[in-house]
């Protein structure tokens, strides 16, 4: 069974699909949003942006091959060739043509239309759902816990970081009868937003990472972060109807959730009174981690290829979800071997014959934290240099964020490079700390930073680049890598 005409009818107009007559059967490739991925046979969802209209580029899309659009009533003066399928099942068909190909269905709202659309996919696949939320580590969670099923189950899981109302139902349109298991991740700027997620996903399984500062701009304050993360244990299915979910107890607010949900309760962390828990953690540097994983009065020693102290919640939450969902131990440990899709830090070969760890996907206090830990775990004698930018939508707590960062560099690094006017405060902090002022250089631009760093370089240096992603700092990692960086490792 694939996605069809009488599917998209369905969803939008209603359960009698007659009217397209043998255009029903007209099998979907794939849904875009962009009319530049379009390809033949596809269905282009027309959304309104900040910076541009979708519906802009409906004949575009149609002429790279798309022969179906979900859209709003101003797709009627925008693209004469198409027919239009009203919301009461009414078709318009071009002047003096027959209806068909393409078609344009119309909705009040594009980005309602493509959740109905979702939820209506979603409601005909028995696959199972895992849904992963928190403030840090979403994606590598889902891609762990997919690594893991994928072990025992046909599972999909959400491309890259597709977690909000748009990238999730994309992800659900991609089920197909053969998957077993799909586990995806679920952001959120707002209260109310995972709620709709978990409509639309329908999870049976929730595994919460932490509650931590990251959109406190946007939210006010951590207990609302809290709330709104809350809302995947609170819309799983009760315990009886096996539903899960998995909590980190070494996070009170995540511990918290426990008496907000009606299903089982599977806690995880280093804590001993976690129903699985680790000791034993021993970072190896880029060799990976080694621990020892508790559960149920069995112990097991585990070597992982997951870079940092850190990553042992990641492979928790990744045996959690194993545990929950009736894997064994033997494909749980193989699941956990697995580094396929965890491409968040790359080692990098830089220039001079020095070392780059590129993690400029993003930042928040605690993944900065994390990182210069890694640091410390690798030194071995090398130098380490940190080029630290800043950490966006932290709200009232910006300054205490940047400045707590700034004091663990201080221990840590033996030369600071700070970007932007944020940035400035780790840059202060690191100095109140200690830091010579020789050692620490705050600067207002990522082509400064660059500039200041090369003429600092030494061989075997060791350089963390990190910072939020709207202050593009992967710049920084295309200018002091080797020429022949495309064969960096990913870690």
């Amino acid at each position: 069974m694939k996605l069809t005409l009488r599917d998209i009818w369905q969803a939008l107009i209603g359960p009698d699909a007659a009217p397209l007559g043998p255009l029903a059967d007209h099998v979907i490739a794939d849904v875009v949003i962009d009319s530049r991925a379009a390809a033949s046979d596809h269905l282009f969802v027309a959304l309104r942006g900040e910076r541009t209209d979708g519906h802009l580029f409906l004949r575009n899309a149609f002429q790279q091959g798309a022969v179906a659009a979900i859209a709003e009533p101003s797709a009627r003066s925008l693209c004469d060739q198409a027919t239009f399928v009203q919301a009461d099942g009414t078709l318009i068909a071009p002047e003096g043509k027959a209806p068909g190909l393409p078609l344009i269905f119309l909705v009040s709202d594009s980005l309602t239309g493509l959740q109905r659309l979702a939820a209506h996919w979603r409601a005909t696949s028995p696959a199972v759902a895992v849904g992963v939320t928190g403030s840090v580590g979403k994606t590598t969670t889902k891609e762990t816990v997919a690594n893991v099923l994928s072990q025992h189950y046909n599972t999909l899981r959400s491309a890259g970081n597709l977690n909000n109302e748009i990238g999730l139902p994309l992800t659900l349109l991609h089920l197909t009868p053969e998957h077993q298991r799909v586990v995806v991740e679920m952001g959120m700027y707002a209260l109310g937003e995972i709620a709709r997620l978990c409509e639309l996903a329908r999870p049976r399984i929730g595994i919460v990472t932490n509650v931590g500062p990251v959109h406190l701009e946007r939210l006010g304050t951590i207990e609302r972060i809290a709330r709104a993360k809350a809302e995947l244990p609170q819309a799983l299915p009760p315990a009886d109807e096996g539903g899960v979910a998995i909590l980190n107890a070494d996070d009170p607010l995540v511990l918290a959730m426990a008496g907000l949900t009606q299903a089982r309760v599977f806690t995880y962390g280093l804590n001993p009174e976690a129903n699985l828990w680790a000791d034993a953690v021993e970072s190896q540097g880029l060799e990976g981690i080694h621990l020892r994983l508790h559960h149920a009065g069995k112990s097991f020693h585990v070597r992982l290829p997951m870079l940092g102290r850190h990553s042992v919640h990641t492979a928790l939450r990744g045996a959690a979800a194993g545990l929950a969902d009736g894997l064994s131990w033997a494909e749980i440990l193989l699941g956990l071997q697995d580094v396929r899709g965890q491409l968040r830090l790359m080692i990098v070969p830089g220039l001079h014959e020095t070392t780059l760890i590129d993690d400029t996907y993003n930042a928040s206090p605690e993944s900065i934290l994390a990182a210069l830990n890694l640091l410390a775990d690798i030194a071995n004698g090398h130098r380490l240099i940190a080029i630290l930018g800043p950490m966006y939508e932290l709200g009232s707590q910006a300054e205490a964020g940047h400045r707590l960062v700034g004091g663990r560099a201080a221990q840590i690094v033996h030369k600071l490079i700070t970007v932007g006017p944020l940035a400035r405060w780790i840059a202060d902090e690191a100095l109140a700390c200690g830091m010579q002022t020789a050692d620490v250089h705050p600067v207002e631009a990522n082509t400064d930073a660059i500039g200041v760093l090369q003429g600092m370089l030494r061989p075997g240096d060791i350089i963390l680049v990190k910072g939020s992603r709207g202050a593009a700092m992967e710049s920084i990692v295309d200018a002091l890598s080797r020429p022949k960086a495309a064969g960096a490792e990913p870690a």
